[in-house]
Parts: C-alpha cells; structure tokens; sequence
C-alpha cells in the first residue's frame, strides 16, 4: 500500500549553485528524468551482478579514453614508461600526459592514529601487460618501525561522470575515482594510470622520523621513498571522534550489485565489510526505513521498510519489528552505534502495509497532519515507542525528515511529542526558527541561511546534533565524480569554521545500475547518490571525506589543547585561518590553495 499526501509532494530542493529555493513536483520531476536517461540509450541501464568482488571475478573492463589532441604528444615521449608521486588533490585525465613535476620521493607530518595518502601516477605510450606494486615497512630510529600491513595499495580506475546538475544530457567524460581492490592490472598504451597509497599510522608508535620505499613494477622497475614525520600528538580512533558523519546508507543496492537476496543471510554476511568500512570514516548514525520508499523511489534500487505493517481482519493493527530489531543489531555490531534515524513520518509519498481483509497491499490517500493522518501514524508510533525502550534504543532513535516544509515539520513533531515527549526529532533541510527547539539532530543545506552563532552555541551546549549537508548541489564544494577532490577536505575545514558538530550527504551508496562504470543517475550529477563502490571499494572521494574529518578532529584538539593552555596568541592564528573557509572565497580562490596553506599552518602549530 502506498500513502499519497495530496497537495505535499512539492519538496524543497536547492539549485546546484545558488542559495536560492525553488520547489519541484516531484512525481514530475522524475517523469522527465527517466525520460531522458532513456533516451541516452546507454546499455547499463540493465541490472545485472556488477559487484566483481569475487575470487577471480574482481577485474572489470573500463572505457577507454582517447583525445585528439594528445596523439602526437605521447609520440614525442622520449621514454616509454614514466612514474612519479602526484598530489592526491588532483584527478588525472586517462589519456593526457600529466603536467607535473616528476618526484621520486614523498615526504609528509602526520599524527599518531592519523591516516595519510599520496598517488603515483604512471604513464606509457608502450602497452605494460601487467602493472603491480610491493611495499615495505618504514623504519625509524632504533628499530622502530611502520608494518607494511599498515601501507594499503589499489589502482584508481576511471568512470563516466558528466558535471550538469539538473540535466541527464551534458556532455560526458571519464573522471578518476574508484580505488580497485585487484593487485595488478593491464595499461593501455598513451593512458595514465594513478596508483593510491594509504598509510595508517599506530596509535602506539614512538614519534620521530620514518623512510621506507615502494616499488613499482611497469615492464621496469620503479623504486620511490616514502618520509613520514610523526609528531607526538594522537589521534583518537573513528569510534572516539566527535565529528559528526551521516552518510545514507542503502542496503538493497547491496544486494542487488551482489545479486542475493534482499535481507538474507548472505546479504547481510556481504554488507558487513560496507558498514565496518563507513564505521571506520567516524560515520555515527543508521539510516532505518520505517516505511515503504521514505523518498518516493528516487534511486534506482528500491528503498523497503524495516518494519512491516499490518491491518488485520478486525481492523486492528499489528507492526512486525523482526527485521528492523536484526538489522539495527547488525549495524551496530559494525561499529555504528551512537543513533538511529527513521525516515519518516513525514515521507516524501508513500507507506505500505498489508491489508489482511482484501489480501494485498492497499493505498490511502491522506494529508500529513489530517484526521486520518494521526489515526494511522499515532497508533504505530505509540507502539514503536513500547518496542524501542523495551529494546533500550529510545533514547538513541529519532524520526528523521528529509527537506520538508514548516507545515509538515509542525503537524509531525505535534503528533510526535503527543505520543511521546521525550521523542527525538532530525531535519536535514531549510533552517525554520519556530521549530529550531524541537528538533534534536538538526542539518541545514550548505547555501541556505544557517543557524545563528547564539542558537549554535546554545545547540552545542546541549549536545544536539548541528550540521551542514551538500547534496545534488551546489557544483562546488561537493563530492561529485567530477569534483576536486580536495573539496571533500575543504568541507572539513568548513565544518569547524562554522561551528558545525558535523556533515550529511545522500548517499553512502545508492548505486546506478553500472556504478563502477558509469556515476550517472538520471538528472544529477555524475556521483551525486553514492561515495563508495561495490566490492567494497574505497574511492578518492572517500579518502578526501576522511583527511577532512581528521582535519577537524585536529584542529578541535590543539583549539582544546590552547584554551586549556590560555594560548591566546595560537588560538588567535588558529581562528584567523578558519575564518577563511567561506563558500564566497572559493570564487576567486581555489580550494586546493586554501586547505594546503591551512594544513602547514596546523601541522606546524
């Protein structure tokens, strides 16, 4: 059965690159979009098992990439094969000689606990049948050292993308982005081919200086050094940070890529890896559907409910918790732990429930707020609320709403708090004064008015949760597959010049039907539903979210370490570099100048 709420599927939604609102019919909306991905006649568009995460099965073919313009250029190369350390702020085109300075050596400060990377970048005009990698342990003084263990590798692969938020028609291109889990790979000649290197430093390693190398194995050998300055600070593990990460998390799209059965053994034996991954990101909150499509279908896999409803024969009603209980326990033994939002009693279109006195599914038509309304939503949220505190995760679970209007919000929160005053509410949409105190996990969209320093700072003090999400838009700073990727960091940074506790994004991974090939969906931006890929596989995306959470962390310790040390002079420069991270700057400043120059300062206070 589906809910339809008349006159209520206006939802709010920003342009991609102003601070203006404009509202969209949402069933018109998608009616145009499908549309025109139909058109573009891709053959992805066709479900299949595109996970290639198997044993054996984890090579994919990517398009290749051939531009005019560079024909020549590669012939002029006066070596066949080329390698050297790139910087990671940077996607390098598949077919163009990358213009950089050639490095055979990296050197970079890092915290204890703290996660750094760097790419080498290898480029041929000669076919290398097979590309591989070796590390090993870095070594400091005394015999300390780096575990190799602690070094991860994987080839970046290319993907299409295409940059018009609000058109599915734009032009097209290959962009850098997903980081393989293979251990070699086939070059074609005249392309370039990045190599991603993760290093984790121990918690418990002593401080000092440590060099090792890698070595690179492209038809010749290719040795670089690798110099880590480790400084006497640590950083907590994700679970200890304070940063709150909500990344939407899509369970069906798991199974689907996979091709299992939706919240069978198997499925959830898969996701696991998915959600230790996001665990390990400080990600904070499970996105729980309580009902059937909370967004009105908007992604290409299906968005079913955890809880199943049920009017039975006598007209009463009865609300299975089975799969909602097991799949809250599952995430939680993933290492995310600290809330639960369920999407919604406010959805963007439908409920479903099962009617065992016609025997199927029905739909009810109804108005957020009515008479009916209540009726229905009341008598499941009444008992929804026993279930919780008998499960002992009230305290942690809130009815979320998605960029809905004061209205709504208003009419919802009502019922919400008549049932229960102690319910949590969370918002990720317009800021609304009236409501502000009753919302407990508040987010505000990036380019629309944010909150009040007053209002933050009595938000903080009460611990609610007070963030900022990007979404389909704006074109900058976000984490398209276009994107600099350096934005990811600039967020971060962004978060704590504004006093934020955190950041959202839809999705963590909503995938399109071929999402290792191709970050299209329907009228967003290329990568605009989804950060990771099928495997699991990290992306360049990914990495870049997390420097800029450690950032945060970072500079939330030494600001602590200074007031507590009455540093004003420190605190002082601190401050001053924050308060260059406005969206306004990045008109005229680039966001990789802008966290590079931030990032020395902080590593040097």
């Amino acid at each position: 059965m589906r809910l339809i709420f008349s006159r209520k599927d206006e939802i709010e939604r920003p342009e991609s690159s102003s601070g203006k609102y404009y509202s969209v019919h949402y069933k018109e909306y998608m009616k145009k979009a499908f549309i025109v991905l139909f058109c573009l006649c891709y053959k992805s568009i066709v479900a299949q098992d595109v996970s290639f995460s198997e044993p054996g099965n984890s090579y994919y073919n990517e398009l290749s990439e051939t531009l005019p313009d560079q024909g020549q250029e590669w012939l002029k190369l006066e070596e066949n094969i080329f390698a050297s350390f790139a910087s990671t702020n940077e996607r390098y085109q598949k077919g163009r000689i990358p213009e950089i300075t050639y490095l055979s050596s990296w050197s970079t400060r890092a915290w204890k606990g703290e996660k750094v990377h760097t790419q080498v970048l290898v480029w041929t005009k000669t076919d290398i049948p097979e590309l591989s990698i070796e590390t090993e342990n870095l070594y400091g003084e005394g015999g300390t050292y780096i575990n190799l263990e602690n070094i991860k590798t994987g080839f970046v692969r290319y993907v299409i993308t295409n940059t018009a938020s609000g058109s599915a028609g734009s032009h097209p291109f290959l962009s850098a982005d997903p980081i393989d889990i293979i251990k070699t790979i086939p070059v074609s000649k005249n392309t370039v081919q990045p190599i991603w290197i993760s290093i984790h430093i121990p918690e418990d390693i002593f401080s000092g200086t440590y060099k090792g190398k890698i070595n690179v194995f492209a038809g010749k050998k290719f040795t670089f050094e690798i110099i880590i300055d480790v400084s006497d600070h640590v950083l907590p593990p994700p679970s200890e940070w304070k940063y709150d990460l909500d990344l939407w998390q899509h369970p069906a799209s798991i199974a689907r890529v996979h091709n299992v059965p939706v919240w069978s053994n198997e499925h959830f034996e898969i996701m696991r890896p998915y959600f230790t991954m996001l665990a390990n990101a400080g990600q904070k909150v499970i996105t729980a559907s309580i009902v059937h499509e909370p967004w009105n279908h908007q992604t290409y896999d299906d968005y079913p409910s955890l809880i199943k409803w049920i009017r039975k024969a006598d007209g009463s009603r009865f609300y299975d918790y089975s799969l909602f209980d097991k799949y809250v326990e599952f995430v939680m033994s993933c290492g995310i732990i600290k809330r639960i939002n369920c999407y919604s009693l406010a959805p963007w279109s439908s409920l479903s429930y099962y009617d065992e006195g016609v025997g199927k599914d029905v739909t009810l038509q109804t108005e957020i707020g009515s008479t009916q309304y209540r009726a229905v939503f009341m008598d499941m949220l009444k008992d929804f609320t026993r279930h919780l505190k008998e499960k002992g995760w009230f305290n942690i679970t809130a009815i979320a709403a998605d960029e809905q209007k004061l209205p709504v919000m208003q009419a919802m929160i009502s019922m919400i708090k008549q049932v229960d005053p102690g319910w949590k509410v969370a918002l990720a949409g317009n800021s609304h004064p009236e409501i502000e105190a009753d919302i407990f996990d508040y987010c505000l969209y990036i380019e629309w008015p944010l909150f009040s320093d007053s209002v933050l700072r009595y938000r903080k003090a009460l611990g609610k949760p007070s963030t900022f999400y990007t979404c389909c838009g704006p074109l900058y700073p976000n984490g398209f597959t276009f994107s600099p990727p350096v934005e990811h960091v600039w967020l971060g940074w962004y978060a704590a010049s504004k006093g934020f506790t955190g950041y959202l994004r839809w999705a963590y991974n909503s995938w399109p039907a071929n999402p290792l090939t191709d970050s299209r969906y329907i009228g967003w931006a290329g990568g605009d539903t989804y950060q990771v890929y099928p495997g699991p596989r990290s992306s360049i995306r990914f990495e870049k979210l997390i420097e800029g959470i450690q950032d945060y962390e970072k500079i939330r310790m030494v600001r602590e370490l200074y007031y507590k040390q009455k540093s004003c002079d420190k605190i002082k420069e601190l401050e001053s570099i924050l308060d260059s991270f406005d969206i306004e700057q990045l008109k005229d400043i680039p966001a990789e100048r802008m966290v590079i120059q931030a990032q020395r300062i902080l590593n040097e206070l």
